[in-house]
C-alpha cells in the first residue's frame, strides 16, 4: 500500500451523546475533517487546488467498532482528546474515487469506513472527471489494487 494520509482531529464536548461517547453521526463530522484535509490541504500542497471546486459525496460506509468517550485522562491543559484518522485511496476510476479509513483511539482500532466520492462542475450542476493532476495526487495514497 501506498503512503496514507494521517491527521489528527481533536474531539468536541458537543461530539458526546447522552451515554458520554462520541456520538455515531459525529464519526462522519471527524472523517469529513481528515478527508478535506487531504483533499484541500494536502492537494494544493501538492500544487493541486481543483478539488476545492467541486466534490461530492455518492456513498459513506462506516463500521463502529468501538466507543470512543471524551477521555479526559488524554487531555493536557493545552489540548483536547484527539483520534487519529489514517486516509488511502481504495478505488480510483474515471469520475469517482473511493477513500477508505480507519479511525484510532490511541493504538486501538475505534472505527473503518469509506466514502465514494464524484468530482463535481458546482457551476454547471454535474459530475466531472478527475483531471490528471487530480489523478496522479490521489495515486500517492492508493492502494496497490486501485483499479
Amino acid at each position: 500500500m501506498a503512503d496514507r494520509f494521517v491527521y489528527r482531529c481533536t474531539l468536541r464536548w458537543s461530539d458526546l451523546d447522552a451515554y458520554g461517547h462520541v456520538n455515531n453521526a459525529r464519526f462522519l463530522t471527524l472523517y469529513e475533517e481528515a478527508r478535506v484535509a487531504l483533499m484541500f490541504v494536502g492537494a494544493r500542497a501538492y500544487g493541486v487546488d481543483s478539488f476545492a471546486e467541486g466534490v461530492v459525496i455518492r456513498r459513506h460506509e462506516v463500521d463502529y467498532l468501538r466507543p470512543v468517550d471524551y477521555a479526559l485522562d488524554r487531555a493536557t491543559v493545552e489540548t483536547a482528546p484527539t483520534v487519529r484518522i489514517e486516509l488511502w485511496v481504495e478505488q480510483l476510476r474515471a469520475a469517482s474515487f473511493t477513500v477508505g479509513y480507519e479511525m484510532y483511539d490511541g493504538e486501538l482500532l475505534i472505527s473503518r469506513a469509506r466514502s465514494v466520492l464524484v468530482p463535481f462542475d458546482l457551476a454547471q450542476q454535474v459530475p466531472r472527471r478527475l483531471t490528471e493532476p487530480e489523478r496522479t495526487f490521489l495515486l500517492g495514497y492508493a492502494a496497490q489494487a486501485v483499479s
